[in-house]
């Protein structure tokens, strides 16, 4: 199993399977304002690969690269989210969070940075 912290300062690649604009595949009325996608060959406490947020990108993109400049830890499920931004942005935990908000206000998590 990955751990989400690891990603913490790194420069990494996110494979988008949600680009900004698309719809949640099991709610229809779910729509990304963001990137979203996982880490290639990394397992997450789900069993899925870890998840991201792509945050700073106003285009839909098919991956990016980027780096990890958080993580969402939620606590009530064992499905941690990385923030992947452009190597020259930064996000306060505020902007983090209004920016996820979308799909995070149905969990119970912190921001844990570096």
């Amino acid at each position: 199993m990955s751990n989400s912290k690891d990603f913490l300062g790194k420069i990494i690649t996110i494979q988008i399977d949600r680009p900004l604009g698309s719809t949640h595949p099991n709610w229809k009325s779910l729509i990304y304002p963001v990137n979203y996608g996982f880490v290639p060959s990394t397992i997450s406490g789900d069993g899925e690969a870890l998840d991201a947020y792509v945050l700073g990108v106003f285009e839909p993109v098919e991956s990016f690269e980027g780096k990890c400049i958080a993580v969402i830890h939620r606590f009530t499920e064992e499905d941690d989210k990385l923030i992947v931004v452009p190597q020259n942005r930064d996000f306060s935990d505020d902007a983090i969070r209004a920016l996820t908000e979308f799909q995070e206000r149905f969990f119970e998590s912190e921001i844990v940075r570096v």
